[in-house]
């Protein structure tokens, strides 16, 4: 049985982010959009969130505005523990 690639990034201390990234329409500059990024990202470098910010600013129109970062680590390494075994009943 495969391990979800997620679940491993939770156990190297990744946690769930939240960016609420707020940026003018291009067309209509004075007018303001919401957009939500959800990614697993490492807190307080979030490098994840940096790159797609840096794509962002380089790629698309919409002038960045604001952003509003929210994070939870779900895993915890004192809340992990591995086993030596695994015992299944039918």
């Amino acid at each position: 049985m495969a391990v979800s690639s997620d679940f491993l990034k939770q156990i190297k201390g990744y946690g769930l982010t939240t960016a609420e990234i707020v940026y003018h329409l291009p067309d209509h500059p004075a007018l303001l959009q919401r957009y939500l990024w959800q990614e697993y990202d490492l807190f307080p470098q979030f490098p994840n969130l940096r790159k797609f910010l840096d794509f962002w600013s380089h790629q698309l129109d919409g002038m960045l505005h604001s952003v509003r970062i929210a994070h939870r680590e779900l895993i915890k390494p004192c809340e992990f523990k591995a086993l030596a075994g695994e015992f299944r009943l039918h």
